[in-house]
């Protein structure tokens, strides 16, 4: 990973990844990634995202998560060398977690599964946690179902820890099997 501050609006990058701050310049990416029924069909059984909402919902939690200047938030996330759009990552505490337990998380076009590149975000998101935001423990959560999204959280160093049910806004196909956390904790971070 390496970190280049905030010029250009970048924040990290990878190996084959650029990570910046989403603008409002981003809307139309990011309704195109909301319209696709594979990629929202573990958030919303399929449904996109209607252009009103991702326009005057989402966008402005987005950018809101800005504001602290705590370096928690959403990253758009462009391949190497091109600077085309994959997709975003986000790295932010839940609604009511503490601020060193920032949740992980990602949406990636279908183009770009299955080439590690989500993998390759995660984990500099993660080393971007604990190696400069402080954090004590980071954690994700996916559909038990989701076993792509478990590979990913896997292959960014965390590991299972336990099973729920959570209550989903609309029926999902897979979503009586539950859900999952997975985190890592800065001690296990350090000794890898």
């Amino acid at each position: 990973t390496v970190q280049l501050g905030t010029a250009r609006g970048i924040l990290l990058e990878t190996k084959r990844l650029v990570m910046r701050r989403i603008t409002v310049q981003d809307v139309d990416l990011l309704v195109d990634l909301d319209a696709d029924p594979a990629v929202m069909r573990y958030v919303t059984g399929g449904a996109p995202t209607p252009r009103d909402e991702v326009e005057h919902e989402w966008l402005p939690a987005f950018l809101a998560a800005y504001e602290s200047g705590d370096g928690h938030g959403f990253w758009a996330a462009e391949e190497k060398p091109s600077r085309v759009f994959v997709g975003w990552f986000h790295l932010r505490p839940a609604a009511g977690m503490p601020r060193d337990e920032p949740e992980l998380g990602y949406r990636l076009v279908c183009s770009a599964w299955g080439r590690g590149l989500a993998s390759e975000g995660a984990r500099a998101l993660v080393d971007h946690a604990f190696a400069d935001l402080g954090a004590r423990r980071v954690v994700a959560e996916c559909m038990a179902v989701h076993t792509a999204s478990l590979r990913v959280m896997e292959k960014a160093g965390l590991r299972f820890v336990r099973a729920f049910q959570q209550q989903w806004p609309v029926r999902i196909d897979g979503d009586e099997h539950g859900d999952v956390e997975y985190a890592l904790t800065r001690e296990e971070w350090s000794a890898r």
